[in-house]
């Protein structure tokens, strides 16, 4: 269990960060910050302390969804993380709780935030840039374009340097749509097809440590790759890749009435996102510019993951 003790027993002189939100994102992106600062991780389940502690990470109890259990944040970092997702309903109540925290101490010098890029909506297959005007269409997106406004209102009035990354599909080898491709689920035909974004989650962990450095205050970024990819064109990529059948493609209507709510609010807005501001302003180089250079690494490596029996 996290103590005062056990922060003031490391260097008092090296650059503190916190990560809030320790999910396959953060885990990629802990080994890429510890030579720069000493890490923090804001941890609800005590069973999950022990991993962070291996990674060298020092576990801070606290859950986002009860303010008073959150007092150890306030001064403890430089820099803040903040990859958490908001709560299932009403506004961003997490990222209030958190501000509120970070609020009560000396406080960070920068904060990135992961969004989502479905604060857009439905685009019509339009090219997006950071400066398009916000059209959320469903809560989960509502919810996001809430805590960007509470960050951004936050950082400006408290001088924080915040930035924003909106980010699209992330996938990776434990990632990929596959137990989807083995059931048959279908998808759309390339005529009604909706365009798609995606994002290596170890593209997305660099992205996030670039952010940390070169961001400006806030700035919003899209943490995208340089596809344009249909959706129904990102499934056939993925089972040829592992050799599956591609999945049926029905018209727009039968689809929508095939999956489930959730699933169809991501096959339905259909968007390409630009990420010219991300690779001039954070200076990065992706290593994986399209989902087929991922599949061809993954191929070449050896290292396919599991395949889910379509029994």
């Amino acid at each position: 269990m996290f103590t005062n003790g056990e922060i003031l027993t490391h260097n008092p002189t090296m650059k503190r960060i916190l990560i809030v939100g320790c999910g396959d994102v953060a885990l990629r992106t802990i080994p890429l910050l510890n030579k720069c600062y000493r890490i923090f991780a804001l941890v609800r389940n005590p069973a999950y302390c022990e991993r962070l502690r291996a990674l060298g990470v020092v576990p801070v109890l606290g859950d986002l969804d009860d303010a008073r259990s959150l007092p150890h944040l306030a001064g403890l970092a430089d820099a803040v993380l903040h990859l958490a997702p908001p709560p299932s309903s009403g506004n961003d109540s997490r990222t209030r709780h958190l501000l509120a925290a970070l609020s009560r101490g000396k406080l960070p010098r920068r904060l990135v935030y992961i969004s989502t890029s479905g604060v857009y909506g439905d685009c019509g297959g339009e090219r997006v840039s950071e400066s398009r005007p916000l059209h959320p269409q469903n809560a989960r997106a509502q919810r996001r374009v809430d805590a960007e406004l509470q960050i951004r209102t936050w950082a400006r009035r408290n001088r924080v340097n915040a930035s924003i990354l909106r980010v699209p599909g992330i996938y990776a080898a434990a990632r990929l749509p596959l137990e989807r491709i083995t059931q048959g689920a279908p998808a759309i035909m390339a005529a009604e097809d909706s365009y798609t974004n995606h994002i290596h989650a170890d593209d997305l962990a660099r992205i996030l440590v670039a952010a940390l450095h070169r961001a400006q205050p806030c700035r919003v970024y899209h943490a995208v790759d340089d596809d344009e990819m249909k959706m129904g064109d990102y499934f056939d990529a993925v089972a040829d890749a592992f050799a599956l059948p591609r999945p049926p493609r029905l018209p727009r209507a039968q689809v929508q009435a095939a999956v489930s709510p959730m699933m169809w609010s991501f096959m339905n807005e259909s968007r390409r996102m630009s990420n010219t501001r991300m690779k001039n302003e954070l200076n990065v180089t992706l290593c994986y510019p399209t989902v087929k250079s991922a599949l061809d690494a993954l191929a070449s490596a050896g290292n396919a993951p599991h395949i889910p029996s379509s029994g």
